[in-house]
């Protein structure tokens, strides 16, 4: 699907974009892959890595989604974009609010206009888990987002750019991830490990598998609506005795704007939702797209089935949990 297309990323310098344009490099032969961000600094390691140091297909723009000029420059002749740059640390949100507004909804605006008026193909946002029922900045900012990639599909026209959204939890390792947050600690000699509250639950996912969910979904989108995979639920408590089995824990509370468990799925979409095999789609919902189209079928053959009844899909309660040993396996 990659192979001689232009795909452009968003925020492409972090942990996702770095593993995104390896697996595009490794698995096809794009045309042009252009990483799009602010920091000189992190473009420039970026470029000086094995895998992308020789390769002419990288490209790197400078730049600012809150800067609509300048996402039009970079999305010339653009097939696909990931639009993955966000301000994403919750305390720093909460702070810092109007900065946080700037990027994570007034970027997703022009990101959209940006790509319906360089006529981009297909465009997937990121989520977060945060952006359900969200208590916190920077939940709320992306549930903004959401909504408003799955209604630029109405912007875009019948025959226009398509919009779609990949919702999922917490990833191993990735920055701000609370793996290297406790791998530091105990690297600069800790005694105990600080843990917010053991009853505390989170998604768990790979960067690997969430590279996959938006790979597929550039297959399987119709536009409008929101992934969500299936993945497991970890506890926090198991996650430090994973790392360090012989460090006590320090209870230190929850932070502010921080939830106890994670929702993916609210109760109150779960009439919207159709469950496929290895993931949920939640439909298009107040909006005038998407209404006759087929949620529970896709172009890769996948077939899927509304769900009945009252369904929310949350950490706490996720038939999935991972053990200490599996987490040893993830960590």
């Amino acid at each position: 699907m990659f192979d001689n297309k232009v795909i452009l990323i968003t925020g492409g310098t972090g942990s996702f974009g770095h593993m995104f344009a390896g697996r595009l490099l490794r698995d096809y032969k794009p045309k042009k892959i252009i990483i799009f961000s602010r920091d000189e600094l992190k473009q420039y390691e970026m470029a000086q890595r094995g895998e992308f140091k020789s390769e002419s297909a990288m490209r790197y723009f400078i730049g600012d989604v809150r800067d609509y000029d300048r996402l039009v420059q970079a999305m010339k002749d653009v097939d696909f974009v990931i639009h993955a740059a966000a301000l994403k640390h919750v305390p720093i949100a909460e702070y810092n609010p109007t900065e946080c507004v700037k990027t994570n909804i007034d970027g997703a605006m022009n990101v959209t206009r940006a790509a319906i008026d360089s006529g981009v193909e297909k465009v997937i946002a990121l989520s977060t888990d945060k952006a359900a029922n969200p208590i916190n900045l920077y939940g709320a900012t992306k549930l903004a987002s959401d909504k408003i990639f799955c209604a630029a599909n109405n912007m875009a026209g019948e025959d226009g750019t398509r919009f779609s959204v990949v919702r999922y939890g917490n990833v191993v390792g990735s920055r701000g991830s609370v793996v290297p947050f406790f791998q530091k600690i105990i690297d600069d000699g800790a005694t105990e490990l600080p843990i917010t509250d053991a009853r505390m639950t989170r998604f768990w996912i790979t960067l690997d598998a969430g590279v996959d969910l938006v790979m597929k979904g550039f297959d399987r989108m119709y536009g409008g609506e929101i992934y969500v995979p299936k993945i497991p639920s970890m506890r926090v408590v198991d996650l430090a005795k994973a790392l360090a089995p012989n460090l006590p824990h320090k209870i230190v509370g929850i932070r502010p704007g921080e939830k106890l468990h994670e929702v993916m799925v609210p109760l109150e979409l779960g009439r919207d939702t159709v469950e496929f095999k290895d993931h949920y789609v939640i439909k298009p919902v107040g909006i005038s797209y998407g209404t006759d189209i087929d949620y529970t079928k896709n172009d890769m053959g996948e077939v899927g089935r509304m769900i009945e009844g009252e369904f929310e899909y949350a950490s706490d309660t996720n038939p999935d949990f991972l053990n200490v040993e599996d987490l040893k396996n993830y960590a």
